[in-house]
């Protein structure tokens, strides 16, 4: 049983199931609802750990997949574990490697003990089982390590989803059995594809466990938008309400928001730095492309009232000239305001529930052009 952890639900929203928490863990607490920005190999693109902590940044990802492939766990354990290795002293979840397993569908084959596929690096075959992903996570040393799942594609038939579903639930039994580091929060993945009544079960399956938490898994793989939020609303209602909730790889502000009313407490998502090596930032739910040529002669900040470094120094010109003339800069910067951006839409939200205005300011809001349908690969960040 893991120790050091415990969530507080501290108020909840009248209207809708949205709530506030407090998250509590070895590397401090988490304040819910909140964003965390995702660091696949132990950094976030482009920021510094002191730059993350000024955007907001309470809790962070790695990934099991990449960490285990570079640089190895034998080495981030021997520096002292990712806290050490990469200078962040806060909470910090890792992924199971699941959902990357997911994304090499040309290259690795799935059975009872777990998914062979062939090393990306240099070719050699790996075998990744529930108990290898968990070995690899106690050595990695992050607070949350999540349980390894079968990721199944959208779209796919009910039976194909059953048996990812069915598979994900005995390998989280497996990796129960082979966790070893009670300093460590196990969370268990609900999966069940777009099929309510799967999603249900598997919920109902997954919330007798009387795991530390749990995450909703299987989203955002190409599914429309409206079917993850239905996939949220049938999912939550079954997890334990003394748990916290994490919807995995989902960041866009109107879709936090939804989820954030049906009782989601954490979120992830690539989409802040992504978008700025693509030179887009994300203003007020919408999304902008500083290469159009209405930027060039703009000097406003991105946002008057943004309090991130960004915004407070340089103009939409300055930024659009960056972005024009490929400078690196312009990839730092922009990810600084994007990741202060959507962890600040999660602190306005907290404090609307605890005022008692979040129904009205944010589930009723009109969140502008952000291109939702737009599918975004959560395997790197």
């Amino acid at each position: 049983m893991s120790t050091n952890f415990e969530f507080q639900v501290q108020a909840r929203c009248d209207r809708t199931q949205a709530r506030v928490g407090i998250f509590s863990t070895p590397h401090g607490q988490i304040e819910t609802p909140r964003f965390m920005p995702v660091g696949t190999l132990a950094n976030v693109k482009t920021l510094t750990p002191a730059q993350l902590k000024v955007a907001g940044a309470q809790m962070i990802l790695a990934n099991t997949y990449h960490l285990h492939l570079q640089p190895g766990e034998q080495i981030v354990a021997g520096a002292g574990g990712l806290h050490r290795f990469m200078a962040w002293p806060g909470p910090i979840l890792t992924d199971s490697g699941g959902f990357q397993v997911f994304s090499l569908s040309e290259i690795r084959t799935i059975d009872e003990t777990g998914v062979t596929f062939r090393s990306p690096h240099d070719g050699t075959m790996i075998h990744l089982t529930p108990e290898r992903s968990i070995q690899i996570q106690n050595q990695l040393g992050a607070d949350v390590i999540m349980a390894f799942d079968e990721c199944p594609p959208y779209p796919a038939s009910r039976e194909d989803v059953l048996k990812a579903t069915d598979r994900t639930y005995r390998w989280l039994k497996r990796c129960m059995t082979a966790h070893q580091r009670p300093d460590q929060a196990l969370f268990g993945i609900v999966q069940g594809g777009v099929y309510p009544d799967l999603r249900a079960e598997a919920a109902q399956q997954l919330a007798q466990l009387d795991l530390p938490g749990y995450a909703i898994g299987g989203v955002s793989v190409g599914e429309p938008v409206a079917l993850i939020e239905k996939i949220v609303q049938v999912t939550t209602p079954w997890l334990p309400e003394t748990k916290p909730r994490y919807l995995m790889g989902v960041g866009t502000p109107r879709e936090m928001a939804q989820a954030i009313a049906a009782g989601i407490d954490l979120f992830d998502c690539v989409i802040p730095t992504r978008l700025a090596r693509h030179g887009a930032v994300l203003v007020g739910g919408a999304r902008w492309n500083l290469k159009n040529a209405q930027f060039r002669e703009d000097f406003q900040p991105l946002d008057q009232a943004c309090p991130c470094y960004t915004c407070q120094n340089f103009s939409r010109a300055y930024l659009s000239h960056l972005v024009r003339a490929k400078e690196l800069l312009a990839y730092t910067l922009l990810s600084i305001h994007n990741v202060t951006e959507l962890i600040g839409l999660t602190q306005k939200i907290r404090q609307a529930i605890l005022g008692g205005y979040f129904y009205e300011e944010f589930v009723c809001r009109d969140w502008g052009k952000l291109n939702p349908e737009e599918t975004l690969d959560r395997a790197e960040s």
